[in-house]
């Protein structure tokens, strides 16, 4: 038996368990809000996470973002449109292929310019589309470099759902989360914060006090590239 006929037993085994169906819903529902509220902020013509100073790493993008114009809006509406095909059964397959582009991106700024906003929630959306995009692999398995398909079909809605709890998959689920989280926290050994308060905060009471002062001064008064504040605080503490 081949790699793919074995992963389509699995895939229609899972396919037919309550649990993993309700996961799907969850996540369609979660990932749809988050979009639906950022995307109307962008239609909106309001620049997101307006807190945030325009020389902050993340607040210069974002400035800088909003300052385009009508691609600003453009990529609010292909939010909304994701998120609105996402909650409509019959085009979840369409909405989780346009939203993967979309969160990905999100994700690797977030982790490029260590935004607390979206560290942790970004990463977990992606897991989430990557879910919803294997619940749907037999409407888009036809986008795989595949050389030739099996018979499978569009998988129906079973009759009766297994209710047998899936305990392995979702403790996998919950390291993830966690994992997800303690990577945020204690992945970096610097982050530029939200605020000048906050990134001080950091280095309150350490050794690397004063050098960790100066770098969130770097970041946020002299509004500096956040790699060249990294270097400077690297040979720092080097000294």
């Amino acid at each position: 038996m081949n790699t793919p006929q074995t992963f389509e037993q699995f895939y229609l085994k899972i396919k037919g368990n309550r649990w993993y169906w309700l996961f799907s819903i969850f996540c369609r529902l979660v990932l749809a809000y988050a979009f639906i509220v950022a995307g109307m902020v962008k239609i909106l013509g309001e620049r997101f996470a307006s807190g945030l100073s325009d020389i902050h790493p993340m607040g210069a993008y974002l400035e800088a973002l909003h300052r385009t114009g009508y691609y600003y809006t453009f990529i609010g509406i292909a939010q909304v449109v994701a998120a609105v095909l996402l909650l409509i059964p019959r085009t979840v397959a369409l909405g989780a292929v346009l939203y993967f582009p979309i969160i990905i991106n999100i994700w690797l700024l977030s982790y490029a310019v260590r935004f607390e906003g979206s560290i942790v929630t970004s990463p977990l959306m992606v897991l989430a589309n990557l879910y919803l995009l294997i619940w749907n692999y037999d409407r888009i398995r036809y986008l795989l470099p595949l050389k030739q398909f099996s018979d499978l079909g569009i998988v129906q809605k079973p009759t009766k759902y297994s209710t047998k709890f899936p305990f392995l998959f979702f403790s996998g689920v919950l390291i993830t989360v966690v994992l997800t989280i303690s990577f945020a926290r204690f992945g970096y050994d610097v982050m530029p914060r939200n605020s000048l308060s906050d990134c001080n905060k950091q280095f309150e009471n350490t050794r690397n006090e004063a050098v960790g002062f100066e770098f969130c001064r770097c970041i946020h008064n002299d509004g500096q590239l956040l790699d060249e504040c990294l270097k400077e605080f690297e040979i720092s503490i080097e000294k």
